[in-house]
């Protein structure tokens, strides 16, 4: 089966820029609006991807996964309704706001979806800081001071990474991106975010963002302490219940395949350039989703690829 990818959904944000189409080559859908996501990969009920080539050209991600799921994407998924997870690329020419996702025993009680997620910076300008985890010292009485007085970046602790470099979000960890980077996010298939502080900013329609301070509160772990950028274990970067992320280093001439015959996997390409038999080429930028049965894609110039795989 060849390999299949899909139309990017682009999302308009306060904080976003035009990255996408300078690095990746894009046509982004307004020449002058910031656009700071790109989905990739997604299955929701009101957002979805549609294959862009191929026989399966026009159908969506939850078409194949819910009529073609053994076929395409093997077999041991009978538990998902949906495709699991949900992959972006980030654009953040500004700060995101301050905030924080629900961790699963809290999350319906909150009216809202877990989400745990892993950031791999694929760009970033000099300088650039995430901001991740509480400084050491900040308690639950000290935020909730900080959110009364306006000054919560004052309680996040921030990390200068470089580009390759990555970090596990789990839900209930307080985070945010800074300006000038590029990130692709592997995330779990969740839209639900609790905005603490937006950094006093107003939002595109002139007026601020809605903040959900009690329901950051309750979901903020408050014993998670700098935190520093992940240290990978071979060639894995993230491995949690919601997936798997791997880097691969493939040499001009080399091969990837799927680590199991009987599972599919998702190619982003960080650098180079892939093929496949059938004589599609895949450039940076391009998300791949690999049949379980597909023939392996072969290297035509050094590449590195984050390769995305679910657990059993």
């Amino acid at each position: 089966m060849e390999p299949i990818t899909f139309k990017p959904l682009y999302m308009e944000r306060v904080w976003g820029g035009r990255e996408l189409e300078r690095v990746y080559q894009r046509a982004l859908p307004d020449p002058q609006k910031p656009f700071g996501e790109s989905w990739e990969i997604v299955d929701r009920e009101q957002e979805q991807s549609v294959v862009d080539q191929g026989p399966w050209t026009g159908s969506s991600l939850h078409e194949l996964w819910t009529n073609h799921r053994e076929e395409i994407f093997g077999r041991g998924f009978l538990d998902h309704p949906r495709f699991p997870i949900l992959i972006k690329v980030l654009d953040a020419r500004d700060e995101l706001s301050i905030q924080v996702h629900p961790p699963a025993h809290l999350a319906a009680a909150l009216g809202g979806e877990p989400k745990t997620e892993m950031w791999f910076i694929a760009d970033c300008d000099p300088g650039a800081m995430l901001y991740v985890g509480l400084k050491k010292g900040v308690t639950r009485a000290g935020f909730e001071q900080a959110i009364a007085d306006g000054a919560v970046a004052d309680c996040v602790h921030a990390i200068t990474p470089n580009p390759g470099d990555s970090i596990f979000i789990a839900s209930g960890r307080l985070h945010a991106i800074g300006a000038g980077f590029l990130i692709h996010e592997i995330q779990q298939n969740s839209d639900t975010t609790y905005r603490v502080f937006d950094w006093n900013r107003l939002g595109l329609n002139g007026k601020p963002r809605e903040l959900h301070v009690a329901e950051s509160l309750a979901s903020i772990d408050f014993t998670d302490f700098e935190p520093t950028m992940d240290t990978a274990t071979g060639d894995t970067l993230a491995s949690c219940e919601y997936f798997k992320t791997d880097r691969k280093s493939i040499a001009a001439g080399q091969t990837i395949s799927n680590p199991r015959d009987d599972r599919f996997s998702i190619l982003s390409i960080v650098g180079g350039k892939l093929e496949c038999a059938a004589g599609r080429r895949f450039g940076k930028g391009s998300f791949i989703l690999l049949p379980h049965d597909s023939a392996p894609l072969k290297a035509l110039e050094n590449s590195t690829v984050l390769q995305i795989t679910l657990p059993r």
